[in-house]
């Protein structure tokens, strides 16, 4: 008959033990990363449009002269983008811009000559492509958020995260219900 002493015994559940925790310490930094990746095409993307923006009021400028306060709130919304630090700085800011951009496109169709532009109908394009790629990527950024406070979240591995400094990370979401809703343009106020 084949024994095991008391040794081996306390040896393999401390293998084990550590095991369990190099494991768990590594899915850990998986999620985390893959938290930051999303969080840094977001970014990305966000610089993209940031980029595209100055082209697009010099472009439209010209045009909607009695359009003054949409200009400058693009301008305003562009500014607080480039210095948001956290996330929910940056969701803030973005949801500002994107509402300055709807309500450019929205103001934009009171000027024939301005939608007839081509440089406006690119620059039109790209940035709803963008706008396209920052919803799809704000989403990728959230389902990884999703799983990453999920993992830190459940037991035994609670424990281990919170030993190892692994914090909820938040959520990138329109703060305000204005933001959620469609944009209103008033062209009679002018």
């Amino acid at each position: 008959m084949f024994s095991l002493s008391p040794g081996y015994i306390i040896l393999g559940i401390v293998l084990v033990i550590v095991a369990f925790i190099v494991a768990t310490y590594n899915k850990l930094i998986g999620a985390r990363n893959m938290v930051d990746n999303a969080w840094h095409n977001i970014e990305t993307l966000l610089q993209k449009r940031f980029d595209l923006v100055p082209n697009l009021v010099n472009t439209v400028k010209g045009y909607m002269q009695h359009e003054k306060e949409v200009l400058e709130n693009i301008t305003k919304a562009r500014a607080t983008l480039q210095q948001a630090t956290s996330v929910q700085e940056n969701a803030s800011a973005e949801n500002m811009l994107s509402g300055a951009l709807k309500t450019l496109f929205a103001v934009s169709e009171n000027y024939p000559e301005l939608k007839a532009n081509e440089n406006f109908l690119l620059l039109q394009e790209e940035l709803s492509g963008i706008e396209s790629k920052i919803a799809y990527a704000r989403q990728r950024y959230n389902r990884s958020v999703m799983v990453y406070n999920t993992i830190i979240q459940r037991f035994p591995v609670n424990i281990l995260a919170g030993a190892f400094n692994f914090r909820e990370k938040d959520y990138f979401q329109t703060e305000s219900p204005e933001a959620r809703g469609p944009v209103k343009v008033d062209f009679n106020g002018r």
